[in-house]
């Protein structure tokens, strides 16, 4: 089709317009000006909340209870364990949690075995244990356990093809179904690709999430992972939506410590800004080490994520 010079100036001062209108809505819709009464939709934040959760080894004491005082002071409401063995503390953990504030977020990893192994036990190690976790994830309560499809280091692995993510969302349809079962989800998480390279950006997860179409199957974003694999933390989140995404793991970006220990470089406004658009009510939680006093920065790292939630 011919497209002589005033056609073109029309359409362009078109699309100009809408980009525009699109630009000024957003723009209004994030302003601190707007008031909750103006702006009914999640992208506005009016049902977004942020829930710190702290992995078992983040908080310090010799045990869960002195860990659980500690956090309930400092207004934690999330607590992630790992998975490994957690059949066996399932009555331990809820004896720890009676009569707090403080709720299981979600339970990481802990799986053996993967599941894009070219070996049929290690798949299937990798289906059993995940189900086994899965069970006591629903009687704790938590949102989901998270997984990961294959790490660098795990070899002889299917190739990165078509067929190999059909077989995925095969797979992790089924283990949706048992976590829908017991009350959880299965959660993917994608890492940078010095770690694992099949899944390594939130819509990547995302995607696989939408073409599974199954409840028990969720994602999440990884702040420190993001640092390295994502041009827009907000992108990434608005990427996945309230529908898919899960959880959120936060780190400093650099060094992968406490937030705030890498100074100017742990901003996470923009990401906060995403999780605030689509109304996002799940847990963010630490996943990372300590390179100073932990009783200083800890409480420091705490108070950045609030002003800058905040901020957002």
């Amino acid at each position: 089709m011919a497209l002589n010079r005033r056609n073109f100036l029309r359409t362009s001062l078109s699309t100009a317009a809408v980009a525009s209108f699109a630009g000024t809505a957003l723009a209004s819709c994030n302003s601190k000006a707007a008031k909750e009464s103006d702006c009914t939709g999640s992208c506005c934040g009016a049902k977004a909340e942020l829930k710190i959760s702290f992995q078992e080894g983040t908080a310090p004491g010799a045990n869960l209870n002195e860990k659980f005082d500690y956090m309930e002071k400092m207004g934690i409401v999330g607590f992630e364990p790992g998975g490994r063995g957690l059949a066996g503390r399932v009555k331990e953990i809820k004896e720890a949690l009676n009569r707090r504030t403080i709720k299981v977020s979600a339970i990481c990893a802990g799986f053996k075995g993967f599941i894009l192994s070219t070996d049929p036990a290690i798949r299937q190690e990798c289906m059993d244990t995940m189900k086994e976790i899965l069970a006591a994830a629903g009687e704790l309560g938590s949102t989901g356990v998270i997984i990961v499809p294959a790490f660098n280091s795990q070899v002889p692995v299917m190739p990165h093809n078509r067929e190999t993510r059909d077989f995925l969302c095969e797979q992790f349809n089924e283990m949706g179904n048992f976590a829908v079962e017991h009350g959880t989800t299965v959660i993917f998480e994608p890492l940078n690709r010095k770690e694992a390279f099949y899944m390594r950006q939130v819509a990547d997860a995302a995607s696989i999430c939408r073409d599974i179409n199954n409840p028990g199957v969720k994602c999440m974003g990884d702040f420190w992972h993001m640092t390295w694999e994502e041009t827009s933390d907000m992108g990434a989140f608005l990427s996945a939506g309230k529908e898919y995404l899960q959880h959120v793991h936060i780190a400093s970006r650099k060094r992968r410590s406490m937030p705030g220990e890498d100074g100017e470089a742990d901003n996470y406004v923009n990401g906060f800004k995403g999780l605030k658009m689509i109304g996002y009510d799940k847990y963010v939680s630490f996943e990372c080490g300590c390179q100073g006093d932990r009783e200083i920065i800890l409480p420091a790292a705490v108070e950045l994520m609030r002003k800058q939630w905040e901020e957002a």
